[in-house]
């Protein structure tokens, strides 16, 4: 589900519940972060909680290459919540990225 959004990057999990799409974000939302001190996927995944529930850990805590950003998620819950899920991030990213393109 995650590979469907336009801008997402995400590798099958294997053997474990988690897994880590890559975002394109805007340059806007970029800059936006780094002036107020933040990584640009922290950035979005706070606005992701607060926008939409969905609770994910940004990629750069886990020593990402410079420039790739995204987060860590888990597919644990059932599979309509997860597509309910996947809705939520879809629209979500439609949203942020709308409001950082230049």
């Amino acid at each position: 589900g995650l590979n469907s959004i336009p801008g997402f990057s995400c590798q099958p999990a294997q053997g474990a519940m988690y897994c880590f799409p890559r975002v394109e974000l805007p340059e806007g939302a970029i800059k936006e972060a780094h002036a107020n001190g933040q990584a640009p996927d922290t950035m979005y995944a706070i606005s992701l909680l607060q926008r939409t529930g969905v609770c994910v850990v940004p990629a750069s805590g886990f020593g990402q290459e410079p420039g790739r950003f995204g987060f860590r998620t888990t597919f644990l819950p059932s599979e309509e919540e997860m597509a309910r899920s996947v809705d939520l991030i879809r629209q979500h990213h439609e949203e942020f990225c709308s409001k950082y393109l230049d």
